[in-house]
């Protein structure tokens, strides 16, 4: 399953996890990504888009009925 958002491409970012004595190991942090019927806008078909909350919040996509 592709963890990228359908909208703005927003994907998985790596960077350290740091202990408190200074150890580093690699840690994943994914977008909060949610799977939801939107109506397309040029043929105004139902489709199911994966999209981030922020995408969702900010009206980048209209909600089907």
């Amino acid at each position: 399953m592709s963890r990228i958002c359908e909208i703005c491409g927003k994907k998985p970012v790596k960077g350290h996890k740091v202990s408190h004595a200074n150890n580093k190991s690699i840690k994943t942090w994914y977008p909060n990504l949610q799977k939801i019927r939107c109506v397309d806008g040029k043929s105004g078909e139902v489709k199911r888009v994966k999209a981030c909350t922020r995408c969702i919040r900010s009206g980048f996509l209209k909600k089907a009925v």
